[in-house]
């Protein structure tokens, strides 16, 4: 299965002691108790048994190549360790236990053991997924949009991503702070401001003042290129702003209003909050306090009348964000906190930003949700952290570009860039189209509902299904589709998980979780729908290891897969109890990861469509 060999390529799951704990962890921790007793004290210190789920579910449900990484160590045939192992192990009660190539220990989880699953599953509004052992508070930086300016579909990546982000990792017991860190300063204010003194059409600016305001930003950035003093009178129009003229500031309070009056109309679409909007001007005051000290400390110093960041030769060359390989040499790349002529730059905010979410936040960790191109950006703004004594979880969750069809930057027929209202409103529209063409007779009222509910969750779907870290092909037609790895396959698929329970009721679940009754899985495709819900408590913490959410798209994709094939296989409501109820529980645990996984994505399920 496709997001089991991504898991595996990700990490091994090892056995930590707590209450609850998945398969894997609860298999680890016998197998590394086996191990230690065989090894006789010879076990390294610290270690324990990797397992991970089988690529080939013909050797079994799990595996270790424990033996195999002993075996040099200890001084141990392999083989002869592995098979020492499993005669230890016998028949472990949840699985048996066999060895196979060159020392590999292979699990088969018993049928009773799936069962005793699904009903803990049925019993937990986590749904067997814990807690993690290790909170942090955690700020997460995306979206970020440009004041005067509408979002593109530019802003889909890191907007998807980073309210992915955010739910599961509060899912996951951490606390997070959300801050739209949005562009609301620098040289493009000055033509802004012009523009507003001078073009600005009132009328239009009521009616939708971010395409108002771009039309200006984008005509008098067009007069600048052929008359120069118009540029002149723009940076006179912007120093009076950073000089405090009342005016100014005026229009400039005004042009961040009715930006986040349209922003958050798309964020509400999107069902995005933040818990700040905290943008570049927030900073402006620690800017040169921040220079200063960076001097002081002989971080920075002068460099032709600039301020700059140079290697302090702490990595080696090939790792040093402040050096580049060119003609055989490496040169340095200095990060420029202070221009030449007084000006900050997006590196001397980003590190007043950063201070500012350690001490007020007191943030263990923070997020960047930015495209890829801003890999060295990033790498600098660390290493001066570093350099400063400052350390956390800082991380640059870096992705890839959506392109069109023709593999190029997705744009207009015209070569404009895409607006991401107008990819939001494209999207809604044509599964408006589909609802009307399955379900005619819908009332129109839930018709809307439907096809906001499928398009949006359409293409939040299509971004997060992707590996961040690659360029994708933005398809309508797949994207929308009933079939296939998509939002509407697995909000269908919900659909018709719940429609199963309503024709059939719901059965006394009180029985199995009194102990009083016992689920009965005996078929085979029942026993893979079990492993695979068992493996949502695997999958679903692994996903922030390397900010992959991705690897939980895949899985529920997976799911909804194993449950049509069990349902094609296994008549639910034709059968007799104890096996009706024992499907029906089945029917009833899908529903659930289904419709809290798609949450997690930040996509909502329907209960009819």
């Amino acid at each position: 299965m496709k997001w089991r060999i991504e898991i595996d390529k990700v990490m091994g799951v090892v056995y930590k002691s707590r209450t609850m704990m998945t398969l894997p962890e609860q298999i680890a921790r016998k197998l590394t108790d086996v191990l230690r007793s065989e090894l006789d004290g010879m076990l390294p210190e610290g270690f324990c048994a990797v397992v991970t789920a089988s690529q080939d579910l013909r050797y079994g449900d799990y595996q270790s190549n424990a033996a195999m990484a002993l075996a040099k160590t200890v001084r141990r045939n392999p083989r002869e360790l592995a098979q020492a192992v499993v005669t230890r192990l016998g028949d472990m009660v949840e699985a048996e236990v066999s060895m196979a190539g060159p020392g590999f220990i292979n699990f088969r989880i018993r049928a009773e053991e799936y069962a005793r699953r699904m009903v803990e599953m049925l019993g937990d509004e986590r749904l067997g997924v814990p807690l993690t052992e290790h909170p942090k508070k955690i700020v997460i930086d995306f979206s970020a949009p440009n004041v005067a300016k509408p979002m593109h579909v530019g802003h889909i990546r890191s907007t998807i991503i980073g309210d992915a982000l955010a739910r599961l990792a509060r899912f996951m017991g951490h606390v997070v702070i959300t801050d739209n860190h949005i562009g609301d300063w620098g040289t493009q204010f000055g033509m802004i401001l012009w523009g507003w003194k001078n073009l600005l059409d009132q009328t239009a600016l009521e009616k939708n003042p971010i395409e108002a305001l771009l039309a200006v930003y984008k005509e008098v950035n067009r007069r600048c290129k052929e008359q120069p003093d118009l540029l002149e009178a723009c940076k006179a129009e912007l120093v009076l702003l950073q000089s405090g003229d009342v005016d100014n500031l005026t229009i400039w309070k005004r042009c961040i209003e009715v930006t986040k009056t349209g922003l958050k109309k798309i964020y509400a679409q999107l069902d995005i909050r933040f818990d700040y909007w905290l943008g570049e001007s927030f900073y402006n005051d620690a800017l040169a306090p921040l220079v200063e000290d960076l001097m002081e400390r002989g971080i920075a110093r002068e460099s032709d009348g600039a301020v700059c960041v140079f290697s302090d030769g702490f990595h080696a060359p090939q790792d040093d964000p402040f050096l580049v390989s060119k003609d055989g040499e490496w040169q340095s790349v200095p990060a420029i906190i202070r221009k030449a002529d007084g000006g900050f730059l997006y590196a001397t905010t980003d590190l007043a930003t950063l201070d500012y979410r350690i001490r007020e936040f007191h943030a263990d960790a923070i997020w960047y949700i930015v495209g890829a191109p801003q890999e060295k950006h990033f790498k600098q703004i660390f290493d001066i952290a570093r350099m400063r004594g400052i350390s956390g979880d800082f991380r640059h969750v870096a992705f890839g570009s959506i392109l069109g069809k023709d593999r190029r930057p997705f744009k207009t027929r015209d070569g404009e860039t895409v607006s991401l209202q107008d990819v939001i409103d494209e999207a809604v529209e044509r599964a408006a189209r589909v609802v009307q063409e399955k379900s005619p007779d819908m009332p129109e009222s839930e018709k809307k509902v439907v096809a906001e509910a499928v398009g949006i969750g359409a293409i939040k779907f299509a971004e997060l299904s992707q590996n961040r870290l690659s360029d994708y092909i933005f398809d309508w037609d797949k994207m929308l589709s009933l079939t296939g790895d998509t939002a509407p396959y697995l909000q269908n698929s919900y659909v018709r998980v719940r429609a199963i329970e309503r024709k059939g009721g719901t059965p006394d679940f009180s029985v199995f979780l009194s102990g009083n009754g016992r689920m009965l899985l005996s078929e085979e495709r029942e026993i893979n729908l079990a492993r695979v819900l068992c493996r949502f408590s695997e999958i679903t913490p692994i996903t922030l290891d390397d900010c992959r959410p991705n690897l939980l798209a895949a899985y529920l994709y997976e799911l909804a897969r194993a449950f049509h094939s069990f349902y094609e296989a296994c008549p639910v409501l034709r059968s007799e109890d104890p096996v009706r109820s024992s499907r029906l529980t089945l029917c009833e645990i899908t529903a659930r990861v289904l419709k809290l996984g798609m949450s997690l994505l930040g996509i909502r399920m329907l209960e009819k469509m």
